[in-house]
């Protein structure tokens, strides 16, 4: 008997989906800061076992769009409910519900299993933790509650048992070798945006997209020529900095994680080009993966 099946995370900004898609999965699929709207795609993380084949769906944060591409980050959200085996709902202690109420509504009349992680226990008090859980158990009655702490690891791995449970038989989905569905540009591009969430401050990371023109690989070295884009002139000066010091940063960062992702010696290239107002711009957002 192979069961195989997809397992969608979903959640509102900052409850730590990116944390728990990494430790579910083994690897650093997706990008974590402590700034929201860090995931903007829909990355999928894949899990052989002998019998048992699951793809977990890491996805962008729960919003309210304000502009084009938010818009098209929510439409990467709602493809994740259509499309669940099972569902994994993450919230943190104190939180009350979705940004978005229909969408709320529509996880509590759905069908597929839903696993509510009450995540970031370490940082609370039991009592606190009885509370939430009588809370959340009257809002999804249908939910089965986990409490979790997706950064130190911990009921990780009862909720991927319960996972393997609640999973359809099936063949897999995608060749046992394969543990994720995008390209090797991609990982390029997310760590180097990283990297840019990390160092700089206010509108500029949620200004910038990231395209990798050159991705050249031979037995010891990866070389790597990326693209920063921006909206603006004024931008651009900030991600460069005094000398090229700013983008220097980022270059060894992005550098840095992607040897330990590749495990060979990288060499990357970083320009800064503005392409003006692209985060309105549906070609665009096309051209950079994001479905309208």
């Amino acid at each position: 008997m192979h069961k195989s099946g997809f397992v969608n995370i979903i959640g509102n900004p900052n409850v730590g989906k990116s944390t728990l898609m990494n430790a579910l999965v083994g690897e650093k699929l997706s990008i974590i800061t402590s700034k929201a709207q860090t995931t903007r795609h829909r990355i999928f993380g894949i899990v052989n076992g002998e019998d048992f084949q699951v793809v977990f769906s890491d996805t962008p944060g729960i919003i309210k769009p304000a502009y084009e591409l938010q818009q098209s980050m929510m439409n990467f959200v709602k493809s994740a409910l259509e499309d669940a085996d099972v569902l994994l709902y993450m919230v943190e202690i104190g939180e009350k519900g979705l940004k978005d109420a229909d969408f709320f509504q529509k996880i509590r009349n759905t069908s597929i299993p839903v696993l509510l992680l009450l995540n970031k226990i370490d940082t609370s008090e039991q009592q606190i933790l009885e509370e939430q859980v009588t809370f959340w158990k009257q809002q999804l009655p249908h939910a089965e509650i986990h409490p979790i702490s997706a950064l130190e690891n911990f009921n990780v791995e009862e909720v991927f048992k319960r996972i393997l449970e609640l999973l359809p038989e099936g063949p897999p989905y995608f060749p046992k070798d394969q543990f994720t569905d995008k390209p090797e540009r991609f990982f390029v591009n997310e760590a180097i945006r990283e990297k840019i969430l990390l160092h700089y401050k206010k509108e500029i990371p949620y200004s910038v997209e990231v395209e990798t023109e050159e991705f050249l690989e031979d037995e010891q070295i990866i070389r790597i020529r990326s693209i920063i884009m921006v909206e603006r002139d004024s931008q651009k000066g900030i991600i460069i900095g005094h000398k090229g010091s700013a983008l220097k940063k980022v270059g060894v960062g992005a550098r840095e994680d992607l040897e330990k992702f590749f495990g060979k010696q990288v060499h990357i290239e970083l320009y800064v080009k503005v392409n003006k107002n692209w985060r309105s711009n549906s070609n665009q957002l096309k051209r950079f993966g994001y479905n309208n």
